[in-house]
């Protein structure tokens, strides 16, 4: 069998240190109940893919979405009360 082998060299330069920041990290951290209420529904949505929702999967695809809304209003004003990085001219 023969491999198949990339012979070039790669295009994009990878840093030495690949771990994540501390912003970036603390980014993650203020997103993160945001990404798990989204995860959430995108289960809720997958499991009525192939089949009729019951009304079990109609009240947990809006609990899920009520969720999603409530974490991404809570997201929006926590930022809302940061400090802003820029100067006011």
């Amino acid at each position: 069998m023969n491999h198949i082998v990339a012979r070039q060299k790669h295009v994009t330069v990878l840093p030495a240190d690949l771990e994540p920041s501390d912003a970036e990290l603390n980014a993650i951290e203020q997103e993160l109940p945001l990404i798990l209420a989204e995860r959430d529904l995108l289960d809720a949505q997958i499991v009525t893919l192939d089949r009729t929702p019951t009304e079990v999967d109609r009240q947990r695809l809006r609990r899920a979405r009520r969720r999603v809304l409530a974490e991404w209003a809570a997201l929006e004003n926590r930022a809302a009360h940061l400090p802003s990085s820029g100067d006011a001219a």
